[in-house]
């Protein structure tokens, strides 16, 4: 296992590559924030080493699309592959084919299902989920301290896409935070799949809202979703100085949120990072050199007090 700070994710392959690589990379979704900075990181990464060319496509979070892609870069031939899970149960079956192809593969950023199992020539980069959760709700925690609710707060949780671990891992990793510090009274008062989504996002606080529920604090297991809460909260006139809202990933939506008083709380998730190491992996395991099975780049908390250091980081 590797862990990675942005330093040594960013070092150029001084030496170059040998021969023309060709990467084929199947994101989750182009239409997804997140994803689209990885995307574009990778193209930035790849842009920087010699010979490196990507065949870039969006599954547009259809699994069999997903694998359909993945079939067709085995059958073309490609030196590797690099992905982003629309389902992270669908990768020991993505393994086996790349595998029996001979063909090496980067899981990139979502974690997949069989990580501890990975086969020869395989990788996962991608930050450790549990630690944005804990995170997050660390620094919810002192703010419902300083609001004097920590022992009565009613939290909700927007969850992102039940087949992505990432959710699961934020969410459990949030709750065990709470029950295990300052902020054991907190009651999770419900918790929603949104599907990483700021549109469902804000339909799903709206009905907490109508609900007549108070609504001390809301986590979401991403930034679009965290934005959408924050929308729903403002057009029932709710003030944003009442509810703590924490997300996850410190997008440039988040950021401008954050400067304008809006949300409190994010977690940086580097994708420039994530997608440089996936790009340095796959190049290396077509040359046929050795990685890391595992490698890890840090999540980072964001606040209002530090945010102008990530301004331009993602």
């Amino acid at each position: 296992m590797k862990s990675l700070c942005t330093a040594a994710v960013l070092a150029v392959l001084m030496a170059g590559t040998a021969s023309a690589e060709t990467i084929g990379v199947s994101m989750q979704s182009f239409d997804n924030n997140f994803q689209t900075l990885l995307r574009e990181g990778l193209s930035a990464r790849a842009s920087q080493l010699n010979g490196v060319n990507l065949q870039i496509e969006d599954a547009q979070t259809d699994v069999s699309k997903q694998r359909s892609q993945v079939d067709n870069f085995i059958a073309s031939g490609v030196d590797a592959i690099v992905m982003t899970l629309a389902d992270t149960s669908a990768a020991p079956g993505i393994s086996e084919a790349a595998s029996k192809a001979g063909i090496p593969l980067v899981y990139l950023n979502l974690e997949p299902e069989n990580i501890d199992k990975l086969p020869e020539k395989q990788a996962y980069v991608g930050s450790k989920e549990t630690d944005s959760g804990r995170l997050g709700a660390e620094a919810a925690c002192e703010l419902l301290k300083k609001n004097g609710k920590a022992g009565d707060a009613q939290a909700y949780i927007l969850m992102g896409d039940l087949a992505h671990q990432a959710s699961r891992d934020r969410t459990s990793s949030v709750k065990e935070t709470l029950a295990a510090g300052d902020c054991k009274g907190v009651t999770i008062a419900d918790e929603q799949a949104a599907a990483w989504t700021r549109t469902n996002a804000m339909d799903l606080t709206t009905n907490w809202i109508t609900a007549g529920r108070p609504i001390d604090v809301i986590f979401a297991n991403n930034d679009e979703m965290a934005i959408g809460a924050i929308q729903a909260l403002k057009a029932a006139g709710v003030s944003m100085e009442d509810v703590i809202v924490v997300g996850i990933d410190a997008t440039q939506d988040a950021l401008a949120a954050m400067a304008a008083g809006d949300l409190d709380v994010t977690v940086f998730q580097n994708a420039k990072g994530q997608s440089a190491s996936a790009v340095d992996a796959a190049v290396a395991l077509a040359q046929g050199k050795s990685v890391d099975k595992e490698v890890w780049v840090p999540f980072e908390l964001v606040t209002p007090e530090n945010m102008d250091e990530y301004s331009q980081k993602n």
